[in-house]
């Protein structure tokens, strides 16, 4: 699997046939993952496989330790969902994780589940609603400005940005809420709807950017996550035809060896 082998290759490598090979892989039965209970804080978020406009999608959800970089807990489910994260979130908790911080994307589902806990909302997510708004070459100046904004996240504090954001509201506020009347309807709608849309949103979550400042180990982006998303579509991908429980499998596996690039002592304690 981490070497990216097909049955047609194992069977030219062992001079074994596929169909044995296949029988093989359909008996093996992973480990159970081994937890050393811990304070964690912790990223999570899910990807998705299948089609969503065919509505064959489905999704794996993962809580990883921030700090070491460790799976520690996922499971395979229809969609992301509060009632999803809390069962993880039980688990972890009845296994003796006691869970610090939580940093992920701006699913609402998420900041409910872990209600209690301080929630740190991923810069980069943040950047990427605002770019919706605003598209990666905005046309107006309020969009210019706003855009240049969120960019300076990764490099400000939370007072600095704050400030700037009252007096970015402030100067534009008329712009934002510039209404167009439509005369064959006589209704109206918001003239720069997305814009004002994306402001709206850095609003919103202006209270859990900087949530990171109470503890270095509170991650400000969920890039480590995401970077392991990568890795095991990139996996995945080299097996295509994969039913959907043979896919699970696959998943559970590489999320068992807990890292980006699986060191051989890592695969050595899945295997």
């Amino acid at each position: 699997m981490f070497n990216k082998q097909t049955v047609r290759e194992l069977s030219d490598t062992y001079g074994i046939d596929r169909r044995v090979i296949r029988e093989q892989l359909n008996l093996y039965i992973s480990p159970a993952k081994t937890h050393n209970p811990r304070p964690v804080h912790i990223i999570t978020d899910g990807t998705y496989f299948g089609e969503r406009k065919e509505e064959t999608s489905w999704c794996v959800i993962v809580i990883r330790d921030a700090v070491n970089k460790e799976n520690l807990a996922w499971l395979f489910t229809k969609t992301e969902t509060t009632y999803a994260y809390s069962l993880l979130r039980d688990e972890l908790e009845a296994l003796g994780y006691t869970i610090l911080s939580v940093t992920s994307d701006g699913f609402g589902g998420i900041r409910a589940a872990f209600s209690g806990i301080p929630w740190q909302m991923c810069h980069v997510h943040m950047e990427r609603l605002v770019t919706r708004g605003t598209t990666r070459s905005p046309q107006t100046e309020a969009g210019q400005v706003l855009l240049a904004l969120v960019r300076t996240l990764y490099i400000t504090n939370s007072g600095t940005f704050n400030n700037r954001l009252d007096k970015y509201i402030e100067r534009y506020r008329d712009f934002l809420n510039e209404k167009t009347v439509h005369p064959l309807t006589n209704e109206w709608s918001w003239t720069h709807e997305n814009l004002r849309w994306a402001a709206r949103s850095l609003l919103r979550h202006r209270q859990y950017l900087f949530t990171f400042e109470q503890n270095k180990n509170i991650q400000k982006t969920s890039n480590s996550l995401e970077g392991h998303f990568s890795h095991i579509k990139n996996v995945t991908s080299i097996h295509r035809g994969l039913s959907k429980k043979q896919k699970e499998r696959v998943l559970h596996s590489i999320l068992l060896a807990s890292s980006i690039a699986p060191t051989q002592e890592k695969l050595d304690e899945v295997v």
